[in-house]
């Protein structure tokens, strides 16, 4: 493979013979054309490659797949409508009722709801990881019904960077995958594969297509785990559609993918636009620039917030102050990504006050722009989280998530600085105010 900035532009893509266009062409169509009977009958029995129906693939999207396979190193990807579809089809291309996943604890809001109220719904098993550096609790987790272990590589927002080599260990110990979510790091900063992980799922919302324009998410199997050997039934058994045959009988080192697209993905149709799939492809080409660029900016960014008087902790992995620091030197030496956590010693109102004055970052759920955002996870995306659950993965109320984009690092610096101003202001008035009727 060529160097990965060669190859977030030349990779997969798929030149227009009719016309010459050099960009991949938008198939904005629902369906493809048969040039006969017999055409038709092979490309639905498989036996003739080509496109049927835009829900079981597109060209545009399938140049997409190829790209994001070719720079995570993996042997084949999914494209589908958003990140959470991309999880929820990488996962129920394993799992049934009855099997049981194991999740660290410090997971996105949006996956765990995922795992806790959609797929426990569905009969399936979760169960979170507390200390998820600690290989041996992940072992002695493991149930006979466990069937996927999963993590981030960098969590959302807290900045815990997964030990991938350890937990993948774990996972093969015990004959089973690992899911690594690589939506923070992308896979300029870290390929999970290279490290042992089976499957790799994105938002490509957030840096792969870069600019907050468009939804997309992609699984990738890595094609380094044994579907022939593994406890997935119905990949190694018999099945009605196959006629009696078995998906790792028909396809091999494919069985998993070709499951997850031709049974989850098209029957649960959670379809990918062709023109989504082309934007998305747009923004891979600067992937590198832009990740580079603003991982070194949060990083320059956390520095400065961690020698502020107001601020009591700084969640950033690329400062020896973290918890995963030395993880983070391991896996992520180019960076450690462009998404920060910092809490004020004044609370929910310190960060409200915040909040409400900066100017520069937008106020929006979101990360990966090429924008600067900020966000008060407490009251917004982590608000349906028990306390407990808060208190434990560190959702506090003086808690504000930035997602760091393009914007100059001085600019960004001002406009926190402004916020500061706002808490320091609002802290002397109440000071003033307490003083008075301290003296009445």
């Amino acid at each position: 493979m060529p160097e990965f900035t060669t190859a977030q532009v030349h990779a997969g893509e798929s030149r227009d013979a009719a016309h010459g266009a050099r960009v991949t062409p938008i198939y904005l169509t629902a369906g493809f054309e048969f040039d006969s009977f017999a055409q038709a009958e092979g490309r639905f029995g498989g036996d003739e490659a080509g496109y049927t129906y835009s829900r079981s693939g597109n060209p545009t999207t399938a140049a997409l797949e190829r790209r994001v396979a070719a720079l995570e190193g993996g042997r084949e990807a999914i494209a589908v409508g958003s990140g959470q579809a991309a999880l929820t089809v990488a996962v129920l291309g394993l799992v049934q009722a009855g099997d049981h996943i194991l999740s660290a604890q410090s997971i996105c809001s949006g996956t765990r709801g995922l795992f806790e109220n959609g797929l426990r719904r569905l009969g399936i098993q979760i169960e979170f990881v507390d200390d998820p550096t600690d290989a041996d609790e992940w072992r002695r987790r493991i149930r006979p019904n466990t069937r996927v272990l999963f993590g981030e590589s960098i969590a959302n927002p807290g900045n815990e960077v997964l030990d991938i080599e350890a937990v993948a260990a774990v996972a093969h110990d015990n004959g089973i995958p690992l899911i690594v979510d690589n939506t923070l790091a992308t896979p300029y900063l870290l390929r999970p594969g290279a490290h042992g992980a089976d499957i790799v799922v994105h938002s490509a919302s957030k840096y792969l297509g870069g600019h907050g324009s468009t939804l997309g998410g992609v699984v990738v199997d890595q094609g380094t785990y044994d579907w022939a050997s593994s406890p997935f039934t119905h990949l190694t058994g018999p099945d009605e559609w196959l006629e009696g045959s078995s998906y790792v009988a028909e396809h091999g080192a494919a069985a998993y993918t070709a499951f997850a697209r031709s049974v989850v993905a098209s029957l649960f149709g959670p379809v990918l636009s062709p023109m989504n799939a082309f934007l998305i492809q747009q923004g891979i080409e600067t992937l590198s620039l832009r990740v580079q660029r603003q991982s070194d900016t949060a990083l320059a960014v956390a520095r400065w917030l961690q020698e502020q008087p107001e601020v009591v902790r700084v969640d950033y992995a690329g400062l020896p102050s973290h918890p995963a620091y030395e993880l983070a030197s391991h896996y992520l030496p180019k960076g450690q990504g462009a998404v920060l956590g910092f809490a004020l010693a004044g609370g929910a109102a310190a960060a409200e006050r915040f909040y409400d004055s900066v100017d520069l970052f937008s106020r929006m759920t979101h990360i990966g722009d090429v924008r600067s955002l900020i966000l008060h996870p407490a009251s917004t995306t982590h608000a349906h989280l028990h306390d407990d659950v808060r208190e434990e993965t560190g959702i506090g109320g003086g808690l504000l998530r930035l997602s760091i984009g393009l914007e100059d690092a001085e600019d960004l610096i001002a406009d926190l600085a402004r916020g500061l101003a706002a808490v320091r202001a609002a802290d002397a008035v109440l000071t003033e105010a307490v003083v008075a009727a301290a003296g009445r």
